[in-house]
């Protein structure tokens, strides 16, 4: 009979109930539970029931959150293989060079991390030693993203395996002479060691999510088998706070990337104290994890833990543990046993109960030491698992304490992260701790001593052993020998150098005609990598749809709308366009990870990331400087670029600044053509310098961005003239001027230089003709394709001026002898053309479109900032009247006259 109390099928279900009166004992049997047993024992059922039923695959909502406990029960948890007692000594002997090198650096106050490392030991050391592959056997081995605080204990690890020496590690943070250790995992300034820059924090896991990505996408390609290959992750809990940490999660999931396995050290503390004083960052993780589709795996408590789970007969323990907020349980790291039976156990009658059967010594090595990621059997259980689940990546949720074996003074304390040294006491006292055999008289004049077992000791030799085992040293950057790329056929670049007759075509077009063609060539067509934040069709790229294919690890398994069109949309598994949805962050991490995959992977990738110009530079430069420190290659291309081309969107798509902020990264070249020639020369001469024959004494590990417009104008042919080409690379030539311009000035007429870049030099050419009609001024008009590679270049001089060497810089050379003044105008702000002022010897002024943008037409816009063809006009006469070169009232005349 049913109940009539009993809960009732919510009227919203939509599905009709065809068994009602089961589904009445169903629920009936659950309220009777609750009114036997209590609610939390009703409870208790429904996860486990809800766990089988996922399982077993029964399509259910995932259950988001578990019990405070671990994921696998100490009965579950395989035996580690090898020696644990020499891997026990292996990590103390790191904990403690990692302790000492931060330690003796701080006299010469350049800092470092020693708490978080401590925390983190078992976790590095169970995958060095069992699970991390290196690059020395078949494949690409495994991807290493190395907490950026942890530096110091791999650098320690390093130095036991005879990478490193004592003068390295005493050079810790002190890099100017030469023989120094980059603070935090810098490829470009240790570039055998480090593969992946992470200390920006958020970046490392967005990355890591995209490598692993990329891993596929070779393997779909039939570039590169990486079914060996596995991502590891090494983050901390507070650093998931950043947006980008979490970006990226439901991607993971949805093309199932099993190949990833996120660990998140859980020391419940952030850089000014609790991550979560008030709540629980494992569990909101888990929550957020779960409900993005991945494997969780929580890995908590030690065994010293075990004792008291088989005691909690009613659960009580369990709901204490999920009542307790993250800041108690630091609490609990640094107090007695007194205070823990009181505020932990006084709470509840069982509890007090059980309290009563442990000792002081059982309660303080439960929650002083005894945590998941502090011991390398439920690590290493937790690692296994993770490497085995198929079908979904894999996050670990370690829970360690910060400042673990490092002391009273540090262990749990909010200021441990900002904690440089330990006293002379404070390290005999580890030393006693680990039982490493360190004698008082090796504290010499008070200086820690480093400590190292010997060359041929067992724990150097199972150190050794096992990462031969797994193919080698880790982590370890990579880079074989490999033939450069063939150069593409000179028709796709030379067939540019014509111009495009009466035809208007924007140089964002130029560049997309000039990809298509060459990723048709036979040799490296299969390399380029195309990627784009959904904004293909913005850009004229629809073409490549059906040729390319969007890549899809599942393929297309639906009919598009627009299949009976030839440009339709298709998505393949092969395929070759990375299209990455509303996500600039994301795309940038692609680029990333094809850009660099000459290093990963021994394949060299041609990437090109194609966005609007407003929301590259300004919305993920981090993410452009951690491609310069990972020693990227590849083309990064601003499309819609400038401020006043883009008609009626306004202020947010108005990209003023854009090469601004590109010129301060050291491994960026920074272009803005202004034909499509000139975008061909570049092209062609990046891939030379990045992936062919690059030049003595230059830098392959650099990276290219390119300013390209969506302003159709007439392509004019390149001049046939003798240095072109190497003006467009090191950023000036003379377009024409005034006479090759079929301009015929009067005798003796003043004459000024227009530089211009970009869409401007339309505006130049302009005023180049009204100079010339309406003024009897003749004008010379250059082309500055790159104002920041003229800047670099006049620097270099400069310092090798102070060498003592004459060298004159290229921007000199170039306006040697042009006659009358310099005026500079682009379609960014003033800074851009300014950069070169100081090394032109001619007077120099500048016009540009600074301040905010605005929505209106192109022309009303150019008025609105004093940069059209008029304001040119303008500027230069007043140039020239400055010099007495032209009449003072002609200015005002032309100001009126142009309704300025």
């Amino acid at each position: 009979m049913t109940d009539p109390n009993a809960i009732q099928p919510s009227e919203l279900d939509q599905l009709p109930d065809r068994d009602p009166e089961e589904t009445a004992e169903w629920q009936a049997s659950l309220d009777a539970v609750t009114k036997a047993a209590g609610p939390h024992r009703a409870a208790y059922l429904m996860r486990r029931t809800l766990e089988r039923a996922e399982g077993a695959g029964i399509a259910l909502p995932k259950l988001l959150e578990t019990d405070y406990v671990n994921s696998i029960p100490t009965s579950a948890e395989p035996a580690v293989p090898g020696d644990e007692a020499l891997e026990q000594r292996i990590t103390a002997w790191n904990r403690w060079n990692a302790a000492a090198m931060v330690t003796r650096g701080s006299k010469y106050g350049v800092g470092g991390h020693i708490a978080t490392f401590a925390s983190a030991a078992w976790l590095y050391e169970t995958g060095f030693n069992h699970f991390f592959k290196g690059k020395e056997a078949d494949g690409s081995g495994d991807q290493l993203y190395i907490q950026g605080h942890a530096s110091p204990g791999i650098y320690a690890r390093a130095f036991l395996d005879g990478r490193l020496n004592e003068e390295q590690l005493d050079n810790f943070r002190r890099e100017a002479g030469g023989n120094g250790l980059p603070s935090y995992p810098h490829p470009r300034r240790l570039p055998w060691l480090w593969e992946f820059p992470t200390v920006s924090m958020g970046l490392g896991p967005l990355s890591a999510i995209y490598q692993a990505r990329f891993n596929r996408y070779l393997a779909n390609r039939g570039i590169k088998d990486t079914a060996g290959s596995h991502v590891w992750a090494f983050l901390g809990d507070g650093e998931m706070d950043e947006p980008e940490s979490t970006a990226a999660l439901a991607l993971a999931a949805r093309e199932e990337l099993d190949n990833l396995t996120f660990v998140i050290n859980c020391n419940l503390q952030r850089l000014d104290g609790p991550v979560r004083a008030n709540f629980k960052i494992v569990q909101e993780l888990e929550a957020q994890f779960r409900g993005a589709g991945w494997n969780v795996v929580k890995t908590l408590w030690g065994t010293a833990w075990d004792e008291l789970f088989r005691l909690d007969t009613t659960g009580a323990l369990v709901r204490r543990l999920r009542q307790v907020p993250d800041a108690q349980i630091q609490t609990y790291q640094t107090r007695d046993a007194a205070y823990i039976r009181q505020d932990f156990f006084g709470g509840d009658p069982a509890l007090v109960e059980m309290a009563k059967l442990l000792s002081d010594d059982k309660i303080l090595e439960c929650f002083h030491l005894s945590r998941g990621g502090h011991e390398a059997r439920k690590v290493f259980a937790a690692y296994k698992a993770a490497v085995e689940h198929k079908g979904a990546p894999t996050v670990i949720l370690a829970q360690t304490v910060k400042g673990h074996t490092l002391g009273e003074g540090f262990a749990s304390k909010n200021a441990n992260h900002q904690m440089k040294k330990l006293s002379v006491d404070e390290f005999k006292n580890m030393r006693d701790l680990l039982e490493l055999p360190i004698k008082d008289s090796d504290f010499v004049d008070g200086v820690v001593p480093y400590g190292h077992p010997g060359a041929d000791s067992p724990e150097v030799r199972y150190l050794q052993e096992r990462r031969a085992a797994l193919g080698g040293p880790a982590p370890a950057r990579r880079v074989h020998p490999v033939a450069p790329l063939p150069a593409p056929a000179e028709k796709a670049f030379a067939s540019f150098d014509k111009g495009s007759g009466s035809q208007n075509v924007a140089t964002t077009m130029a560049f997309v005609r000039l990809v298509k063609d060459l990723v048709r060539d036979k040799e490296t067509g299969k390399r380029w990598v195309p990627i784009v934040p959904d904004e293909a069709r913005t850009f004229g790229m629809e073409s490549l749809f059906p040729s390319l294919g969007i890549y899809s690890p599942k393929g297309q398994t639906y009919e598009p709308v627009d299949r009976d069109q030839l440009m339709y949309y298709k998505e393949a598994k092969n395929g070759q366009i990375l299209n990455e949805g509303i996500t600039e962050a994301g795309s940038m991490a692609d680029f990333i990870a094809a850009s660099t995959s000459y290093a990963t992977h021994g394949e060299a990738m041609i990437p090109f990331y194609i966005f609007y110009s407003m929301f590259g530079w300004q919305r993920t430069a981090d993410q452009m400087w951690q491609l310069g420190d990972q020693l990227g290659r590849g083309f990064l291309v601003g499309a819609t670029a400038g401020r006043t081309t883009l008609t009626g969107e306004g202020l947010q798509h108005a990209d003023g600044h854009s090469p601004v902020i590109a010129a301060t990264n050291p491994a960026a070249l920074s272009y803005d053509p202004a034909f499509a020639y000139e975008v061909a020369t570049i092209v062609k001469d990046g891939l030379r310098r990045m992936y062919g024959e690059a030049a003595p004494g230059e830098d392959q590990n650099v990276f290219y961005y390119l300013t390209v417009y969506n302003e159709p104008l007439p392509q004019p042919a390149k001049p046939s003239v003798a240095g072109v080409d190497e003006g467009i690379v090191k950023g000036l030539y003379r377009f024409n001027t005034a006479e090759s311009a079929g301009i015929t000035p009067p005798a003796n007429a003043p004459r000024i230089q227009l530089l211009g870049s970009g869409t401007a030099i339309h505006w130049a050419l302009k005023a180049q003709q009204l100079l010339a009609e309406e003024w009897d001024v003749a004008a010379d008009v250059w082309s500055a394709t790159s104002w920041s590679e003229l800047r670099r270049d006049a620097l270099e001089a400069d310092e090798a001026l102070l060498r003592g060497e004459e060298r004159v810089p290229f921007v000199r050379q170039a306006l040697q002898g042009a006659e009358g003044p310099v005026l500079a105008v682009s379609d960014y702000m003033r800074q851009v053309p300014d950069q070169i002022a100081q090394w032109v010897e001619q007077d120099w002024s500048s016009l540009g479109a600074d301040g905010f943008g605005l929505s209106d037409t192109r022309e009303a816009a150019r008025r609105h900032f004093g940069v059209d063809a008029e304001s040119i006009v303008v500027a230069a006469l007043a140039q020239l009247a400055r010099r007495g070169e032209v009449k003072a009232a002609s200015v005002k005349e032309a100001r009126e006259k142009y309704g300025l």
